[in-house]
């Protein structure tokens, strides 16, 4: 067995869809960045990534090449879960915390958890996803942004 962190940041940007673990959810912002800018999905493949030993995202996609410019982030998960698959290793559970004040995420929890089981190729029971607010401290929790948090369990 082993267990990987995985932490990823975005600001808020005005005329970008709100993509959270390959859902859209509805909101006047979305977050920055070269692809779809998915936090959820980069901690959790920064995450499996570390628990190969194998660096993290920007080493496998980086945010400096145009193939990458605003791609799924669903499909870098289905890449990086091949090459987890190519060492052998399968998911044993995952456990993320998402951090923003806004939106609440509440009803699109199970959602995103039964997205991410399908591409993880494991049962829904093995994924926990919490949003929790920052208590209106820094930059997220002056709604600047998003923050994640990933910790996964592989095993052989």
């Amino acid at each position: 067995m082993r267990i990987g962190y995985g932490y990823d940041s975005h600001a808020f940007a005005e005329d970008r869809k709100l993509i959270l673990a390959g859902i859209e959810i509805p909101y006047e912002l979305g977050l920055k960045g070269h692809s779809d800018a998915d936090a959820v999905i980069h901690a959790l493949i920064d995450s499996i990534l570390g628990a190969l030993a194998l660096g993290d995202i920007g080493s496998h996609f980086p945010d400096n090449d145009d193939k990458y410019k605003d791609i799924s982030s669903m499909i870098l998960l289905e890449r990086t879960v091949s090459i987890m698959k190519d060492k052998n290793y399968s998911i044993g559970n995952i456990d993320i915390t998402i951090i923003l004040e806004k939106p609440k995420l509440r009803s699109y929890i199970d959602l995103m958890r039964e997205n991410l089981s399908k591409v993880l190729s494991t049962n829904i029971e093995n994924i926990s996803i919490k949003a929790k607010t920052n208590e209106k401290m820094d930059a997220v929790g002056r709604g600047e942004g998003i923050a994640v948090h990933c910790v996964s369990l592989l095993k052989n």
